[in-house]
């Protein structure tokens, strides 16, 4: 049976005129009837709150072109870039119904993209040579990615029959969005995937851009604006129109609104002399670092900076103090990679016009589609659910840090999946 989505992974945080367009052109491009998001939660990959909570978000994608919203679990939603795309591609290829996985990039150049995925995929010809020039970039004190791309660039520099060029390479690796669509490759190719991945040039202002300017602002100037609390008119031209609503009235957070959360765990670290290192991303080194100020009472940002080094990024400190903050442990992290990183099926939200494609899923899944989370712990075992309710256990945090900054009683609002009434 031909596949009739075409899939997204993606955080939309927030959504604006660019994601619109994304959603627009993979249907066109792609010829699919339908199109599948697979979009992170309450917390997204940086390591930070979304500004806007799931739900918003979803329903923000739903007005503007997706079919389905299904989550990201939690613990990879805010993992590393590998571990994010692994999820992304697995949970789209085990819903049985996405042909094709469609991505933004910085080159537009889906070949080379797949070339470089080969290459870092493991396997070919280059793997050991390429292991060892990231061992060296690492004893040098360079980060992780930095690394990464040191070796590739001296690798094409090295090897007569390399497909790129060292400035190709540099060119190709030093683009964020390059950067994610090379995991979402080699994440296809290490399961084998049938999906077809193919990419968009990214349109406007760069990933990390934080001015209003251009045709489509980034989601990063987005944010910084909203955080100034300047004016909503500011940013029409880069959202499309009819999601104003949902700009004006939602409520929104940022890591900033984390901070007396924060402070709170690690006085419980203290407390109860808790290795910090069992927390994804939180490796020894800053384990150590993190120990001689627990007591030291800071804002999000201040904590990123004490612990921040040459070595370890801004986003890798913020992700580790993520994974304290909502209790994601290296032994959760693991389990859900074992469980092949998507064990079951959130729905966030979907049009009426797409049950036709649910049925498709509930026929064609390979893993359990949770509607209502009174059903998770009968349809899943129970390392599935454990994975399931730390999704549960993020929202309701999230839920905790909106009620201290709006002053409001927390309800429970994260029990149903959002639906789109038909706009006929």
């Amino acid at each position: 049976m031909k596949k009739e989505a075409v899939g997204i992974i993606a955080e939309y945080n927030p959504f604006h005129a660019g994601h619109a367009y994304h959603i627009a052109s993979a249907k066109e491009l792609s010829g699919a009837r339908w199109c599948v998001v697979a979009m992170s939660g309450d917390f997204v990959q940086r390591g930070e709150p979304a500004v806007f909570d799931k739900y918003t978000r979803a329903r923000m994608a739903l007005m503007c072109g997706a079919d389905l919203v299904v989550e990201l679990p939690a613990v990879f939603a805010v993992s590393s870039a590998e571990d994010f795309a692994s999820c992304g591609t697995a949970l789209l290829d085990r819903l049985g119904v996405v042909g094709s996985l469609c991505f933004g990039s910085e080159s537009g150049d889906i070949e080379a993209i797949r070339q470089a995925a080969a290459i870092l995929a493991g396997g070919s010809p280059y793997e050991e040579a390429l292991e060892q020039l990231l061992r060296e970039g690492l004893r040098q004190g360079l980060t992780w990615p930095q690394a990464r791309n040191r070796a590739v660039s001296l690798l094409a520099g090295q090897e007569g029959d390399f497909p790129f060029s060292p400035e190709e390479a540099d060119q190709l690796l030093g683009a964020p969005n390059n950067l994610l669509g090379i995991e979402y490759c080699k994440a296809l190719i290490r399961r084998n995937s049938r999906m077809e991945p193919f990419t968009l040039s990214r349109k406007g202002q760069g990933y990390h851009s934080r001015e209003l300017s251009g045709e489509q602002a980034s989601a990063s100037a987005l944010r910084r604006h909203m955080e100034q609390d300047l004016p909503i008119d500011e940013i029409l031209p880069h959202i499309p129109r009819q999601l104003l609503p949902l700009y004006q009235n939602s409520r929104r957070i940022t890591a900033g609104d984390c901070s007396s959360l924060l402070n709170y765990r690690l006085l419980e670290l203290a407390q109860r002399d808790e290795d910090p290192a069992r927390f994804g991303d939180l490796s020894p080194q800053l384990r150590d670092r993190l120990s001689g100020c627990l007591l030291s009472f800071d804002s999000w940002e201040g904590r990123i900076s004490q612990l921040k080094t040459r070595q370890y990024t801004y986003t890798r400190v913020s992700r580790a103090l993520t994974h304290l903050l909502l209790g994601i442990t290296r032994e959760l992290l693991e389990k859900g990679r074992e469980l092949d990183y998507a064990p079951y099926i959130r729905i966030l939200g979907f049009r009426r016009e797409a049950a036709h494609l649910l049925g498709q899923i509930k026929k064609q899944a390979q893993i359990p589609m949770i509607t209502k989370t009174a059903q998770a712990q009968k349809l899943l075992s129970p390392e599935a659910y454990a994975l399931f309710s730390q999704d549960l256990h993020a929202s309701h945090v999230r839920q905790s840090i909106e009620a201290a900054k709006y002053h409001i009683c927390p309800k429970n609002e994260y029990t149903q999946p959002v639906c789109i009434l038909s706009e006929s």
